[in-house]
């Protein structure tokens, strides 16, 4: 049975930061006053393969961690977009990458007892640099072009600290092997 809601209030709005407080009713009458939550768009990741057999990782400053960190492209799926064509279109903005073949690994989220968003995890194959980066007026972001070995290290370490991403290279070096016994 599905909580009944009581009430809910927006505390925040902002495109990528709405905060809410709700209360609700548990199916078995207890109520859960005040239960904050965040609302953000669906985002994508992808560990993303040039066609030289390099996996493109990023590093970025991640405010809220004052770290400056290694990841994966991504972002957010603008409204009514698809998936697929929004992780082609972060990849691009973001390396200048273009890829022949995007896989949908899997669909995660983050924190759902917090936030209300869901990650799509992709595998792009067959990299070709085909324009500049187009980022952000907020993103400053280097590009770093590693051999798989070297990215499984960073996985297995503990290295890859947004855990989305981490999530993203493990599901994607299993999809590599599976392409691989084709």
């Amino acid at each position: 049975m599905k909580p009944e809601i009581i009430s809910s209030e927006y505390i925040s709005h902002h495109p990528y930061f709405t905060a809410r407080k709700d209360a609700y009713r548990l199916s078995s009458g207890k109520v859960v006053d005040p239960y904050f939550l965040v609302e953000m768009p669906f985002s994508a990741t992808a560990m993303a393969i040039t066609e030289s057999n390099e996996v493109i990782m990023v590093s970025q400053y991640r405010h809220p961690i004052g770290e400056t960190i290694l990841e994966l492209p991504g972002g957010f799926i603008e409204e009514g977009e698809d998936p697929v064509d929004g992780i082609r279109r972060e990849l691009l903005e973001e390396t200048g990458y273009a890829f022949d073949e995007v896989y949908h690994l899997s669909l995660t989220a983050a924190n759902p007892g917090v936030l209300n968003n869901f990650t799509h995890l992709f595998l792009a194959t067959g990299g070709k640099k085909t324009a500049p980066q187009h980022l952000d007026h907020n993103e400053e972001i280097d590009i770093h072009l590693l051999g798989l070995d070297k990215v499984k290290a960073l996985l297995l370490n503990g290295s890859i600290k947004q855990s989305m991403h981490a999530l993203c290279v493990f599901y994607g070096l299993h999809q590599l092997e599976k392409l691989a016994n084709l």
